[in-house]
């Protein structure tokens, strides 16, 4: 859950405490129940404020949190570089792969990126920018993007294998096979990779070939620390609200 998540939640909680505490008192009094909620609003900024160990108003500090976090986010790209990896839109090479499944079929159409007809390198561009990643047009530019696989054993789902002469592209789906545009007369398809280590030029990573482990399990963290900073705020004013 990211942080502006966490705020979001936390003023849906305020809101229906102040309406209970509203709606309760309104029974007696309108004044009461101004007063009320007022404080229930204050009594929640006052149990977020000591649940999170600071001081002030709890909006303002969360917010003032919100923003530290985002300003100390690391930098990421959808941009297709050389000697990098992709890693701003989340995408991995299986959602490469299976994003290219959706092309099964299509004819070949030199220069065309449509569902109408797409050719080689056309097709490797319209899946990458459906995963949100921006890649050049023609195979020698998509030939220079992300880092570079040092051999077929070494290749993953989603890697781009560009032969010598650089006149074609495929992506490797794995167990040997490849998804590719083959030329005028035939359709996107999967086959058998006919390439030898010998005939290609280079292998390409664009996006990671997984999920980070280490992203996976902070942001499993982030979500655990959100719901207990909610949980001691309640409980926080619950226990204000006994003992008065």
């Amino acid at each position: 859950m990211s942080v502006e998540a966490v705020l979001s939640r936390i003023s849906e909680i305020r809101s229906q405490i102040d309406t209970l505490r509203g709606g309760s008192a309104a029974a007696t009094s309108t004044s009461s129940s101004a007063g009320s909620t007022s404080a229930s609003s204050s009594a929640f900024a006052d149990a977020l404020a000591t649940a999170t160990g600071t001081t002030g108003t709890g909006t303002a500090t969360a917010a003032a949190g919100a923003a530290a976090a985002a300003r100390s986010a690391p930098a990421t790209s959808v941009d297709a570089g050389a000697g990098t990896l992709a890693t701003g839109s989340g995408a991995t090479g299986s959602d490469v792969v299976a994003d290219a499944k959706k092309y099964l079929g299509v004819p070949y159409v030199f220069g065309g990126t449509t569902t109408a007809g797409m050719d080689c390198s056309g097709l490797v561009q319209t899946v990458f920018k459906d995963l949100g990643v921006t890649m050049p047009r023609v195979v020698p530019d998509q030939a220079k993007m992300g880092v570079e696989v040092g051999s077929l054993k070494d290749a993953q789902p989603g890697d781009l294998i560009i032969p010598k002469g650089e006149g074609h592209v495929v992506i490797y789906v794995g167990d040997g096979k490849v998804l590719h545009a083959p030329r005028p007369g035939k359709d996107v398809r999967i086959v058998d990779n006919w390439y030898s280590d010998a005939d290609i030029a280079t292998i390409r990573r664009i996006v990671p070939a997984q999920a980070s482990a280490t992203t996976a399990t902070t942001a499993t963290t982030a979500a655990s620390s959100a719901t207990d900073l909610q949980t001691a705020a309640l409980l926080s004013m619950m226990q204000s609200g006994s003992a008065a």
